[in-house]
């Protein structure tokens, strides 16, 4: 039975069709002429690999040294996961695009979004290699509650990243709106009330950031650094320390129950997985954010915000109003994020979610989004977040101490900012310039 004991294992072998799914899906947005190319190649899913990976050598062909090695390493890589079979198909197919002198401008559109991908495949393939239990659907379930409320902060800090700012109070707000929920809690409130008093704490924190920033001119890095100290020291001030348990069931439920629940089909490998509260809000979230950043005009005036602010101020987009409302925005999901977290562990300290600025950045900016503003895409922190969700998952989970997983973080967010720009020295030097 494939749903014993009520759990759904997961094997790399019954992954080939989603990796397929993946692979393919992916190549045809970039471009339709290489899914025409590649179908003589594809047994298993292997052609949708070959085809990015000639999208990635025709990114590279003004640097032969790093085309051979990137094909190279490409096709025995394909042939290592999907078998010896692919060696032939796959020369035979990236010797065709040879030919092809012009890359669609989408693939450097999607260029991180198909790294990203490509993480998030290993990531997966390796931790189900090391540890039997991470395909597990309900240890990966608990894993998205272990960092969806990251991730609905990190949709809110991406647009203040778009536009040159950044908010590093909004671990201090999660904790504000966290105490404020359990007072509220021990007075009686109704679970949808004690939603309204975190999400409505993380406003006012949010308007504060906003009006210091836009009406006294203020850089947001100071202004924030200096309300998390606010925000972080009223919560200590307050609570000391006492932790706060007293909750209705009915709260608590929203957040340690599955919201939808494990449900299965007259298909044996066809399921409902169960999905938690928090990260089905993520989903939901990240679904409106992308349409709102890439389909209309605000997405539009946030991008020429981030490219050169005096010149879209002199177009008449009204940057101050803007940033002013990302700023309350961002407070008002760092509260939320506080109801959710409040939920899920059932009790709160002053010490709650200390750290979570440093995870938030990480998860935008490994997302693409440029720290210079201007650039940057809400599919892109989409994946960063499932990438980093499941490689510090995949490391608690084969005993890897905290402490390392911090150290991890770090690095990754140091190198994530430092390899791009790594990079474009190398290519001006080469280039004379």
């Amino acid at each position: 039975e494939v749903f014993n004991s009520g759990h759904v294992p997961f094997t790399v072998e019954n992954i080939y069709g989603i990796l397929s799914i993946f692979f393919w899906t992916l190549t045809t947005i970039v471009s339709v002429k290489y899914v025409v190319l590649v179908l003589r190649a594809d047994n298993n899913g292997e052609g949708g690999l070959v085809a990015m990976l000639a999208l990635a050598s025709q990114a590279v062909k003004g640097s032969p040294r790093l085309r051979s090695v990137l094909l190279t390493v490409g096709i025995f890589g394909t042939a290592l996961f999907y078998g010896d079979g692919v060696i032939t198909p796959a020369i035979s197919v990236l010797s065709a695009v040879e030919g092809l002198e012009v890359v669609s401008p989408t693939f450097k559109t999607y260029v991180i979004p198909l790294t990203l991908v490509i993480l998030f495949v290993l990531t997966i393939v390796v931790n189900s290699l090391v540890s039997p239990y991470f395909l597990d659907v309900y240890n990966l379930a608990d894993a998205t509650s272990n960092f969806s409320e990251k991730a609905i902060i990190a949709l809110g800090m991406a647009l203040l990243i778009l536009v040159r700012d950044i908010d590093l109070s909004v671990a201090a707000i999660v904790a504000l709106a966290s105490m404020g929920i359990g007072y509220a809690a021990e007075a009686g409130w109704s679970p949808a009330m004690l939603f309204v008093v975190g999400i409505g704490i993380g406003l006012l924190c949010g308007v504060f950031n906003g009006a210091l920033v836009t009406w006294f001119r203020l850089p947001s890095i100071v202004v924030t650094i200096g309300t998390m100290s606010l925000f972080r020291g009223l919560t200590q001030v307050i609570l000391g320390d006492q932790a706060l348990k007293s909750y209705p069931q009915p709260f608590l439920d929203l957040g340690q129950n599955y919201f939808i629940p494990m449900t299965e089909t007259s298909v044996p490998w066809l399921f409902v997985p169960p999905v938690p509260l928090s990260f089905l809000i993520f989903l939901v979230l990240a679904v409106i954010f992308g349409i709102v950043l890439h389909k209309t005009a605000v997405g539009r005036q946030l991008f020429a915000i981030g490219s050169n602010p005096v010149a879209a101020r002199f177009s008449g987009v009204p940057v101050d109003r803007l940033r002013f409302r990302l700023f309350a925005l961002s407070g008002m999901l760092s509260g939320l994020a506080g109801a959710l977290l409040t939920a899920r562990l059932g009790s709160m300290r002053s010490n709650i979610a200390v750290g979570w600025e440093l995870d938030i950045v990480t998860m935008v900016i490994l997302g693409g989004v440029s720290i210079a503003g201007g650039v940057g895409s809400i599919l892109g922190v989409f994946l960063a977040v499932l990438v980093l969700g499941l490689v510090t998952f995949g490391m608690a989970l084969n005993n890897i101490p905290g402490q390392v997983i911090s150290v991890y973080i770090g690095v990754l967010l140091i190198a994530v900012i430092s390899i791009p720009r790594i990079f474009d020295r190398l290519r001006a030097w080469r280039t004379g310039r």
